[in-house]
């Protein structure tokens, strides 16, 4: 098979690729590069009810929690108590968030549905668009996977064709597509990285990884125990998000002074996250805000007794959960400090500009498809992209569509 039928074939794929996920890459680049810097536009946006007075003494948790109940009229079901002195302590009733002054206990505010983070966020793991948008991410970073893929093998060095060069002048063609190929042939790796790490999060592929992982006992401690529903859950390390049965315990018993009191004397001084019982017999669970992911650390404190049923932490996780829970943390930017969060952010910045240079492009070419290839390259670069399919299967079942579709326009043409 001739090699420049193949680099065709290979360029169709990139071509149809980048036409079927290009706005919502756009849009995970723009919201991934916002969320990196999460905590510094929540002090911009709610500068008024996060920043307090540092120093002084604490008030105790319940005067806080009582305070909140008494403004809102509702219940209290979690805490998150920051690593600074000079931040606000944020309790949860039903979807609203209220900030209060540790020092004094006055209430500074409240923020409905999460605010502007959460909804970058949802837009960025498309949540907003219900349930259907989950698998709808694994679909997109699939295919981003393969966008990269055959990015790299079309930039890469060979007769002709140069991986770094910006030739040409400014508005022509082979200046865009060279500036399109150099800015993906340096790229390619942390794009590739960002979508690999963020498919754990996915429904079917990710819940797919965790049941293999903890088949392999590479995953949590068998003994850890996670009965909590879905929004406490996004307080705890990956590995710890499906668990078994619910433990039994009394009713009553400890407060939230206590169980902060325990987990101050576990060595959890620093930023946590406290969920409240959600009915008799449940424990309370505190977990380290962690920002490196050997920082992960877990306890569930039996609500009657106040004994430490689990303290669950790094050591504990198998190689898998490790493996899964270091890309997280630095798909987040937070594993290596600021080096890692402008790294990932040139990531974000880099698929953003991919995206702008890939329609003007199209553009340059007059709204024309790639040449062409034969039968036979087609079929075996098809092969190869299937492949890829059968690791990600919702990406898989994309791909057989649109080779379909190819299918069928191709019969159009010819009828």
């Amino acid at each position: 098979m001739e090699s420049g039928t193949f680099y065709r074939a290979m360029w169709r794929w990139h071509f149809y690729a980048g036409l079927i996920v290009l706005p919502m890459l756009a849009l995970m680049a723009v919201t991934g590069a916002l969320y990196l810097y999460k905590p510094e536009i929540e002090r911009i946006v709610y500068r008024d009810r996060i920043v307090v007075q540092p120093g002084g003494a604490l008030v105790a948790p319940s005067r806080l929690v009582a305070a909140v109940e008494r403004a809102s009229g509702g219940v209290v079901s979690q805490i998150q108590r920051p690593a600074g002195d000079g931040e606000s302590w944020r309790l949860m009733v039903g979807r609203t968030v209220w900030f209060t002054d540790p020092h004094d206990g006055r209430i500074l505010g409240s923020m409905a549905g999460g605010g502007v983070m959460k909804t970058i966020k949802d837009l960025h793991s498309l949540a907003i668009t219900g349930p259907i948008g989950n698998r709808l991410v694994e679909v997109v970073a699939g295919w981003a996977i393969l966008l990269c893929v055959t990015g790299l093998y079309l930039r890469w060095p060979r007769a002709g064709n140069r991986a770094l060069a910006l030739r040409g002048r400014p508005g022509g063609r082979l200046f865009w597509r060279d500036l399109h190929g150099t800015v993906g042939f340096l790229a390619a790796g942390v794009i590739l990285f960002l979508a690999v790490t963020g498919m754990p999060w996915t429904e079917v592929w990710g819940g797919g990884l965790r049941g293999a992982i903890a088949a392999q006992g590479l995953g949590r401690p068998s003994a850890a125990i996670v009965p909590w529903s879905a929004p406490v859950k996004e307080a705890l390390p990956w590995a710890l998000r499906e668990g078994g049965a619910v433990p039994g315990g009394a009713g009553g018993g400890i407060g939230v002074d206590e169980v902060v009191r325990i987990a101050d004397q576990r060595g959890l001084g620093g930023g946590i996250t406290i969920s409240f019982p959600a009915s008799a017999g449940m424990p309370w669970l505190v977990s380290a805000q962690a920002v490196k992911a050997e920082d992960a650390r877990v306890l569930t404190i039996d609500a009657g007794s106040g004994a430490v049923a689990q303290d669950v932490d790094w050591r504990m996780f198998g190689g898998g959960a490790k493996a899964v829970e270091w890309g997280v943390a630095t798909h987040q930017g937070l594993e290596y400090g600021e080096p890692n969060r402008l790294l990932m952010l040139a990531g974000c910045l880099c698929l953003l500009l991919l995206c702008v240079t890939a329609p003007v492009l199209w553009w340059k070419r007059r709204w024309g498809e790639p040449p062409a290839a034969t039968p036979a390259a087609r079929r075996m670069v098809a092969g190869l992209m299937l492949l890829l399919g059968v690791l990600f299967p919702l990406t898989g079942l994309s791909m057989i569509a649109a080779l379909l579709g190819e299918w069928g326009v191709v019969r159009l043409r010819r009828a």
